[in-house]
């Protein structure tokens, strides 16, 4: 129906039809556009294609499926004078983002005893699940707001959580600048107060296991990344505090008209420059922040539990990368010799700076960053590099990797086909311990609910955009 035409390895064009101001393209192997169930999501990639000011490609990542106006594994630029900025390029979860520590022991010197308080000791420490938080915790006032959104993750780490370190292995060092309190609803702020340190429902997890095989040595080295060591994946994002933001600006969005003349009505958007675009970018900003904290602050609950029980100090934990997913930043790309100013959405979506860019700490400067690609929790995840480069203007996806594996089936389809089954079982015999707050969120999360992870991943590296440097294990799995 969309006469997909491949332009390279990996890569497929989508040419332009009535309404589309660029092409789309579609980083995919051919056996992942077979394994499609529908068209949809290709639909999303030309409705986003209509959007003012889209540059080069309305692009899909080979772990795309079905999401709120723009497809999860959805990428666009818009031009920062005459583009737009849109909630659905961002998604209600803003700044939902994985980040990778590193832990000083072989997986295999752990005892099956030790597994099982550890796992139970972070199921304790870290609240998981819909609307869960710390009760025990001083909830947070304005001024703290005031402080975290301004400072990003350095506000944690003032408090005690981490080290000053952990900020030169952060995606733009734990903070997103232009945040203000005043664009944030009283509604939103009090959803978030008492979040920080939680994962949140769904797909979110803490995640430990095996680094299984090395594919990249040299890069692995550099990242001190080694055969049979304790990984730890931690996945959450903004929780109520950003899901508020997202649907303000989007009722206030609708409420304005701004949806009109849209191919879907989910793609609602403002001018970059206007007031209203200004003030989503501020309240998009604050929830970055706050996402960059809550991460960093369950980073310290998983030190503090190696800590407990295996007496592994909380800083000899390194944490390798923290990217995040769903956000737009502001970024400078050269585009037929000129260096442009875009604002880049990434929904569902990683940056993959490679290396030489200026942005990144010196040691990434050297390799390029981390990226990291969750699976399922049954089969693998992935560590990543970067290859792309922001002023080289041979990037077509903008400097982008996919974000994960990405769905195959519905939290319904999952549902129904383990109706009848144990799930828990089942991951038992695949040597995978799991906890959860409820049944459903484990039949929903199951491993054939999702695309297979190396054939995402491979797509990823024959296009050029990442080259696998660890392939990961996953044993102990806490699901939100």
């Amino acid at each position: 129906m969309y006469n997909l035409q491949k332009k390279g390895p990996a890569t497929f064009l989508l040419p332009q039809r009535a309404g589309m101001k660029v092409p789309g393209l579609i980083i995919a192997t051919e056996k992942l556009l077979q394994e499609m169930e529908n068209d949809k999501p290709f639909e999303q990639v030309c409705n986003v294609a209509s959007l003012p000011g889209i540059q080069g490609y309305s692009i899909a990542m080979p772990d795309i499926h079905w999401g709120y106006g723009f497809p999860i594994g959805g990428v666009a630029a818009m031009d920062a004078e005459t583009g737009v900025i849109s909630p659905g390029g961002v998604g209600y979860d803003i700044n939902c983002g994985v980040r990778l520590a590193i832990v000083p022991i072989t997986y295999k010197s752990l005892k099956g005893s030790q597994k099982d308080a550890l796992l139970k000791k972070i199921f304790h420490l870290v609240p998981s699940g819909v609307g869960k938080g710390h009760k025990e915790r001083k909830k947070l006032t304005r001024e703290d707001y005031c402080q975290l959104i301004n400072l990003g993750a350095k506000w944690s780490i003032q408090h005690g959580y981490g080290f000053e370190r952990d900020l030169q292995h952060m995606e733009s060092n734990g903070v997103l600048e232009g945040a203000e309190i005043d664009a944030v609803s009283l509604t939103a702020q009090t959803r978030g107060q008492n979040q920080l340190g939680t994962i949140g429902s769904g797909n979110h997890f803490v995640e430990i296991g095996e680094i299984q095989k090395i594919h990249l040595s040299q890069t692995a080295e550099a990242w001190g990344v080694a055969e049979g060591q304790v990984y730890v994946l931690i996945h959450s994002g903004s929780r109520g505090f950003g899901y508020q933001i997202c649907q303000d600006t989007l009722d206030q969005f609708v409420k304005l008209g701004l949806n009109e003349g849209l191919p879907d009505k989910q793609l609602v958007a403002a001018s970059i420059n206007s007031s209203e675009g200004k003030r989503y970018f501020s309240a998009m900003a604050a929830a970055a922040n706050y996402a960059f904290n809550n991460r960093q602050q369950i980073l310290h609950y998983v030190r503090q539990a190696f800590w407990e029980i295996l007496h592994i100090l909380p800083e000899e934990i390194r944490l390798l990368y923290d990217v995040c997913h769903n956000i737009a930043k502001f970024e400078t790309h050269l585009i037929h010799g000129k260096r442009r100013k875009l604002c880049v959405h990434r929904k569902g979506a990683t940056r993959a700076f490679g290396p030489g860019v200026e942005e990144l700490s010196p040691l990434f400067r050297q390799t390029g960053q981390p990226v990291m690609v969750p699976g399922d929790m049954g089969r693998a995840s992935y560590l990543l590099v970067g290859c792309g480069n922001p002023l080289d203007g041979h990037s077509l996806t903008w400097c982008s990797c996919c974000h994960g594996a990405g769905r195959a089936r519905s939290r319904i389809q999952s549902m129904k086909a383990w109706k009848e089954r144990d799930p828990l079982q089942y991951m038992q015999h695949q040597g995978i311990q799991v906890m959860a707050n409820s049944f459903r969120t484990i039949a929903e999360e199951m491993p054939d609910a999702y695309k297979d992870v190396d054939e995402v991943v491979s797509a990823c590296e024959e296009a050029g955009l990442a080259k696998i440097v660890a392939k990961l294990r996953p044993y102990l799995v806490l699901k939100g």
